[in-house]
């Protein structure tokens, strides 16, 4: 009887049967891949969970329960089929990290310098790890933002590093500067590795080597065990506007490759084993902060001020095709599931592409962005920026973002399960959609 209970268990996490989402991009290589059937037409809002605050967390689904933070400062548990709430956790400040679900046990991080463990089942606090204190990336004049000789946090530091769970270790980024490894049972460092700036990518796992990149403009391949450095690969600097560096995209390894994206511009392809560079795709001054999805030898990304979405040759970086969103931001990262990618919009919209066809199949709009779009979109469907943003001071460009998220951004990466669409969005929803 043990016997058949163990291999009923095996069987259960093939991935033939298991469809759950348990951690950021889906997996610890960070694909994006996810093994369902999608929804290949127009969907409906099978439910929406609302909020008081923002939904910047990505989603995991792990065993009939939604798991989402929020800028309110809690994670929440929601019934994966009724859209009820089951519990919610408070933190001290905003809970930017998407969690990771393994175990019975949910992994997240918060902006109170905290890095948590709950159980997933009751919501209660397992154990907890103080960093050495969150930050956001901060330089003087920074995108040229006035005035010009005050040091100001990037107001386009959005995430919070999200964990991977490998080997019985969670392993996340932090805005001291640190990579760190802890044991996933107690929470005991295993080790940290100094970066020179923040970091807050989400580190990917393959082969036993952990993939980060750093806003100090270096993407390293660590020993997974040991924390030790095996390489490190340089991108590109601006000394003067601090516009076009750093690396807040998480990356995607497969194949023997490391995928991710830069704020120089470029979405690099390294060999993972020697850090040396096979290609890199330049997107002519737009930043790429979305993490590519990568499956059958084939890289989609979407990217920011150029609103573009590509589909690369993952050996050669050669263009397979490129859809224009009008110049509407994408910091949300694809999910591939079935013929399908997912992504979300600034401007509140929920994009599927035929990857076959490689044309948009159907859009999704948040509640937000039905009511709001509006105000802020010109004639020819690109973002009026002009309605959000008075000028170049630091101050108004914080309230000018605000205006713009008003359209119910997706900035939120969706996840896949069985035949719903996971998502959470700057207007305080979390939608399950199908």
């Amino acid at each position: 009887m043990k016997i058949l209970r163990v291999l009923t268990l095996c069987l259960l996490c093939l991935p033939a049967f298991c469809q759950d989402a348990s951690m950021f991009r889906g997996n610890p290589e960070h694909t994006g891949i996810y093994n369902a059937a999608g929804v290949t037409n127009t969907p409906q809002v099978k439910w929406k969970f609302h909020t008081t605050g923002h939904f910047i967390s990505s989603p995991a689904v792990v065993n009939g329960v939604v798991f989402a933070g929020n800028t309110n400062g809690l994670l929440y548990a929601v019934d994966q089929e009724s859209g009820a709430e089951k519990w919610k956790f408070k933190t001290g400040s905003r809970v930017n990290s998407s969690p990771a679900v393994v175990g019975g046990m949910v992994y997240f991080g918060s902006y109170d310098g905290t890095f948590y463990a709950v159980d997933a089942v009751s919501g209660q606090e397992r154990w907890k790890f103080k960093t050495e204190g969150e930050r956001r990336y901060a330089a003087k004049h920074i995108h040229g933002i006035q005035p010009t000789g005050e040091t100001m946090p990037d107001p386009y530091d959005t995430f919070l590093s999200s964990p991977a769970i490998w080997s019985g270790a969670v392993y996340f980024g932090s805005g001291d500067g640190n990579i760190y490894a802890l044991d996933a049972a107690s929470g005991n460092l295993l080790w940290k590795f100094h970066t020179g700036d923040v970091v807050h990518a989400s580190p990917a796992i393959a082969g036993g080597i952990l993939f980060v990149g750093s806003w100090d403009t270096y993407f390293y391949a660590l020993d997974a065990r040991t924390g030790k450095e095996k390489w490190r690969f340089k991108t590109g600097e601006d000394h003067e506007y601090h516009n076009q560096e750093g690396i807040q995209s998480s990356a995607a390894v497969a194949d023997g490759m490391v995928y991710f994206g830069c704020r120089d511009s470029n979405l690099y392809a390294l060999d993972a084993q020697t850090g040396a560079k096979k290609w890199a795709y330049n997107n002519k001054g737009s930043w790429v902060i979305a993490s590519p999805a990568v499956r059958d030898g084939k890289v989609y990304v979407g990217t920011s001020d150029s609103g573009m979405f590509y589909g690369l040759d993952g050996k050669t970086g050669a263009s397979l095709f490129q859809l224009d969103f009008k110049h509407w931001i994408m910091f949300s990262s694809p999910a591939v599931a079935g013929n399908f990618a997912y992504t979300g919009s600034h401007d509140g919209r929920l994009l599927a592409i035929d990857l076959a066809a490689q044309k948009l199949a159907w859009t999704f709009q948040t509640d937000a962005s039905r009511q709001n779009l509006p105000t802020y979109t010109k004639p020819d469907g690109s973002p009026k920026y002009e309605a959000a943003f008075d000028d170049s001071f630091y101050d108004s460009i914080i309230v000018g973002l605000d205006k713009m998220n008003s359209v119910g951004a997706i900035l939120s990466s969706p996840v896949v399960v069985n035949d719903t669409i996971y998502v959470g969005s700057m207007d305080g929803n979390l939608y399950a959609l199908r």
